[in-house]
């Protein structure tokens, strides 16, 4: 199928932008990757009455690294965090879970194009960039006509491909704060076929203290919810020592705070059954990480 007609702007600056997006009203869509965009309006899913295209607006292909986080703007595109942006290395090493993830999404051409911040921005919770947000405690930066504001990631997601964001607004990039010291993470799916969306996903976090014993454990999982999620997973070892620590608890914990649906992909109690395996593999990675960082340290 062929899309909607709709009305095209591509603006110079941000101010434009939001301007554009202002006069246009409820009918209009920001544009940056599309890859996620325009399948849904071949298929006329979305009719959109204006497409405004943000590749012309300066500034928002940075890719900023400090001691703090990552910020990625809103054209920085998957690849480059993948080493397609010269400091792709250091993003990689303040917050591992960037690359870990963005390795998972899609196939490499839609990699090419596609950006990490409209990922966020489409709330596809199929999408590996909002569970990555989530488990970070991240935030995006949204330009509004009176400025700009900061949305936290609990307060950004509101249903399947629907965020809280409203009226003449663009998300102009996403924060994703530094791993805590003495952590490490991993990051896992399965699906039918690399590069398909997930039927399920795992991202996690470990956190150890100084005598290496688990201090704290995080998991955030890819098509179990409507909307990101974070779970609590520390009570099934709590202070047990990383080497012996027992992941399985883990999981089965994982699996009673879940609440997957059922679809053609996959049933409710399949995804349950991966929520705990993958949770259980990804946990023993990330524990040997942060044993590891606390080794070197």
């Amino acid at each position: 199928m062929k899309p909607a007609p709709f009305r095209y702007a591509d603006p110079g600056t941000l101010e434009e932008a939001v301007a554009v997006l202002a006069d246009e009203g409820a009918g209009a869509k920001v544009l940056a990757g599309g890859q996620s965009l325009l399948p849904l309006l071949s298929m006329r899913l979305a009719a959109p009455t204006t497409l405004v295209d943000i590749n012309r607006v300066p500034g928002l292909d940075a890719l900023e690294v400090t001691g703090d986080g990552v910020r990625v703007g809103a054209l920085v595109r998957h690849n480059d965090l993948l080493g397609g942006h010269p400091d792709a290395m250091a993003a990689a090493r303040v917050q591992p879970l960037l690359a870990r993830a963005t390795a998972h999404v899609a196939h490499p051409a839609i990699r090419n194009r596609g950006t990490t911040v409209g990922s966020i921005a489409h709330a596809d919770p199929s999408g590996e960039m909002t569970s990555v947000l989530a488990l970070t405690d991240g935030s995006v930066t949204v330009a509004t006509p009176s400025g700009t504001r900061t949305v936290e990631w609990r307060d950004l997601f509101v249903g399947p491909l629907e965020t809280s964001l409203h009226g003449p607004e663009v998300v102009t990039a996403a924060f994703f704060p530094a791993l805590p010291e003495r952590s490490g993470t991993a990051f896992a799916e399965v699906a039918r076929r690399r590069g398909d969306y997930a039927v399920c996903g795992a991202g996690v976090v470990v956190s150890l203290d100084a005598d290496r014993r688990v201090a704290a454990v995080r998991a955030s999982y890819v098509s179990v919810g409507l909307t990101p999620e974070v779970h609590d997973l520390t009570e099934a070892v709590a202070g047990k020592p990383v080497d012996s620590a027992d992941w399985a608890a883990a999981g089965a914990l994982a699996r009673t705070l879940v609440d997957p649906d059922t679809d053609i992909h996959a049933s409710a109690d399949y995804r349950r059954l991966l929520v705990g395996v993958l949770t259980e593999r990804t946990l023993a990675s990330a524990a040997a990480e942060a044993a590891a960082r606390v080794t070197g340290s």
